[in-house]
Protein backbone atom coordinates (compact mmCIF):
# COMPACT_ATOMS: atom_id res chain seq x y z
CA UNK A 1 0.00 0.00 0.00
CA UNK A 2 2.87 2.50 0.81
CA UNK A 3 4.23 1.62 -2.36
CA UNK A 4 1.18 2.47 -4.38
CA UNK A 5 0.31 6.00 -2.36
CA UNK A 6 4.14 7.01 -2.94
CA UNK A 7 2.74 6.80 -6.79
CA UNK A 8 -0.11 9.25 -6.24
CA UNK A 9 1.85 12.27 -7.16
CA UNK A 10 3.43 10.61 -10.38
CA UNK A 11 -0.16 9.80 -11.49
CA UNK A 12 -2.36 13.06 -10.80
CA UNK A 13 0.78 15.15 -12.02
CA UNK A 14 1.30 13.00 -15.44
CA UNK A 15 -2.34 12.87 -15.79
CA UNK A 16 -2.66 16.60 -15.69
CA UNK A 17 0.43 17.13 -18.32
CA UNK A 18 -1.36 14.78 -20.33
CA UNK A 19 -4.53 16.65 -20.13
CA UNK A 20 -2.06 20.31 -20.57
CA UNK A 21 -0.87 18.80 -23.97
CA UNK A 22 -4.10 17.40 -25.21
CA UNK A 23 -6.52 20.77 -24.49
CA UNK A 24 -2.60 22.79 -25.96
CA UNK A 25 -3.03 20.37 -29.35
CA UNK A 26 -6.95 20.53 -29.48
CA UNK A 27 -6.84 24.60 -29.24
CA UNK A 28 -4.16 24.86 -31.95
CA UNK A 29 -6.32 22.48 -34.17
CA UNK A 30 -9.41 24.16 -33.79
CA UNK A 31 -7.86 28.01 -34.13
CA UNK A 32 -6.34 27.26 -37.19
CA UNK A 33 -8.17 24.56 -39.39
CA UNK A 34 -11.62 25.79 -37.51
CA UNK A 35 -11.07 29.36 -36.77
CA UNK A 36 -12.98 28.94 -33.69
CA UNK A 37 -10.32 29.41 -30.47
CA UNK A 38 -10.68 27.75 -27.22
CA UNK A 39 -11.34 30.42 -24.83
CA UNK A 40 -10.83 29.12 -21.26
CA UNK A 41 -7.68 27.48 -22.71
CA UNK A 42 -5.34 29.74 -21.26
CA UNK A 43 -7.07 30.20 -17.54
CA UNK A 44 -7.13 25.85 -17.68
CA UNK A 45 -3.24 25.21 -19.02
CA UNK A 46 -2.59 28.21 -16.12
CA UNK A 47 -3.81 26.09 -13.72
CA UNK A 48 -2.37 22.67 -14.63
CA UNK A 49 0.97 24.26 -14.94
CA UNK A 50 0.74 25.22 -11.45
CA UNK A 51 -0.06 22.07 -10.12
CA UNK A 52 2.04 19.83 -12.71
CA UNK A 53 5.04 21.71 -11.23
CA UNK A 54 3.87 21.88 -7.40
CA UNK A 55 3.09 17.89 -7.95
CA UNK A 56 5.97 17.38 -10.26
CA UNK A 57 8.45 18.96 -7.23
CA UNK A 58 7.08 16.17 -4.91
CA UNK A 59 8.21 13.03 -7.47
CA UNK A 60 10.93 14.91 -8.16
CA UNK A 61 11.82 14.32 -4.59
CA UNK A 62 10.86 11.07 -3.99
CA UNK A 63 12.74 9.82 -6.97
CA UNK A 64 15.75 11.95 -5.47
CA UNK A 65 15.75 13.36 -8.84
CA UNK A 66 16.15 17.11 -7.73
CA UNK A 67 19.10 18.95 -8.70
CA UNK A 68 22.34 18.73 -6.59
CA UNK A 69 25.99 18.49 -6.83
CA UNK A 70 27.38 14.94 -5.37
CA UNK A 71 30.83 15.52 -5.69
CA UNK A 72 32.08 16.65 -2.33
CA UNK A 73 29.07 14.57 -0.51
CA UNK A 74 29.98 11.36 -2.36
CA UNK A 75 33.68 11.90 -1.09
CA UNK A 76 32.75 11.66 2.76
CA UNK A 77 31.89 8.90 4.89
CA UNK A 78 28.06 7.82 5.49
CA UNK A 79 28.30 9.01 8.79
CA UNK A 80 29.36 12.72 8.03
CA UNK A 81 27.44 12.60 4.84
CA UNK A 82 24.02 11.86 6.77
CA UNK A 83 25.07 14.41 9.64
CA UNK A 84 25.30 17.48 6.57
CA UNK A 85 21.51 15.62 4.97
CA UNK A 86 20.29 16.16 8.61
CA UNK A 87 20.73 19.99 8.35
CA UNK A 88 20.23 20.57 5.24
CA UNK A 89 16.88 18.21 5.56
CA UNK A 90 16.01 20.28 8.42
CA UNK A 91 16.48 23.71 6.86
CA UNK A 92 14.90 22.46 3.71
CA UNK A 93 11.93 21.48 6.13
CA UNK A 94 11.65 25.08 7.62
CA UNK A 95 11.73 26.38 4.29
CA UNK A 96 8.76 24.60 3.41
CA UNK A 97 6.53 24.50 6.26
CA UNK A 98 7.21 28.85 5.71
CA UNK A 99 5.96 28.53 2.54
CA UNK A 100 3.11 26.24 3.33
CA UNK A 101 2.33 28.55 5.79
CA UNK A 102 2.50 31.54 3.62
CA UNK A 103 0.43 28.96 0.65
CA UNK A 104 -2.45 28.96 2.65
CA UNK A 105 -2.71 32.35 3.60
CA UNK A 106 -2.38 32.83 -0.17
CA UNK A 107 -4.93 30.58 -0.89
CA UNK A 108 -7.15 31.73 2.44
CA UNK A 109 -6.88 35.23 1.06
CA UNK A 110 -8.20 34.41 -2.77
CA UNK A 111 -11.97 33.14 -1.93
CA UNK A 112 -13.26 35.96 -3.04
CA UNK A 113 -11.27 36.53 -6.03
CA UNK A 114 -12.96 34.26 -9.54
CA UNK A 115 -11.21 33.71 -12.15
CA UNK A 116 -12.88 35.66 -15.37
CA UNK A 117 -13.96 32.66 -17.15
CA UNK A 118 -14.26 29.33 -15.90
CA UNK A 119 -16.14 31.37 -12.84
CA UNK A 120 -13.83 29.17 -10.08
CA UNK A 121 -11.95 30.65 -6.91
CA UNK A 122 -8.15 31.19 -7.28
CA UNK A 123 -8.51 29.47 -3.90
CA UNK A 124 -7.90 25.98 -6.12
CA UNK A 125 -4.97 27.38 -8.22
CA UNK A 126 -3.33 28.99 -4.98
CA UNK A 127 -3.42 25.70 -3.09
CA UNK A 128 -1.12 24.09 -5.33
CA UNK A 129 1.22 26.02 -3.18
CA UNK A 130 0.47 24.63 -0.08
CA UNK A 131 0.12 20.86 -1.61
CA UNK A 132 3.42 20.99 -2.77
CA UNK A 133 5.12 22.43 0.18
CA UNK A 134 3.70 19.97 2.48
CA UNK A 135 4.15 16.96 0.45
CA UNK A 136 8.33 17.84 0.20
CA UNK A 137 7.98 18.48 3.78
CA UNK A 138 6.90 14.59 4.36
CA UNK A 139 9.33 13.60 2.18
CA UNK A 140 12.38 15.74 4.32
CA UNK A 141 11.09 14.06 7.48
CA UNK A 142 11.65 10.77 6.05
CA UNK A 143 14.88 11.86 4.63
CA UNK A 144 15.69 13.43 8.51
CA UNK A 145 14.60 9.97 10.29
CA UNK A 146 16.61 7.97 7.54
CA UNK A 147 19.73 10.16 8.16
CA UNK A 148 19.49 10.09 11.91
CA UNK A 149 19.73 6.07 12.06
CA UNK A 150 22.85 6.25 9.53
CA UNK A 151 24.33 8.74 12.73
CA UNK A 152 22.45 6.26 15.18
CA UNK A 153 24.23 3.21 13.09
CA UNK A 154 21.08 1.64 12.42
CA UNK A 155 20.23 2.77 9.30
CA UNK A 156 21.44 1.64 5.94
CA UNK A 157 25.24 3.31 4.82
CA UNK A 158 24.96 3.94 1.00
Amino acid sequence: MKAGLSRVPSLIAGTALFGLVAITIASVVMRYVFAAPIFWLEEVSGLLMIWIVMIGAITAERDGQHLSIPLIMDGLPSRPRAVIGVFVSLLSLAVLLYTSYLGVILALGARTKITSILHISWTWIDLAVPVGALGLSAYMVAHIVRDIRIIAGRGESE
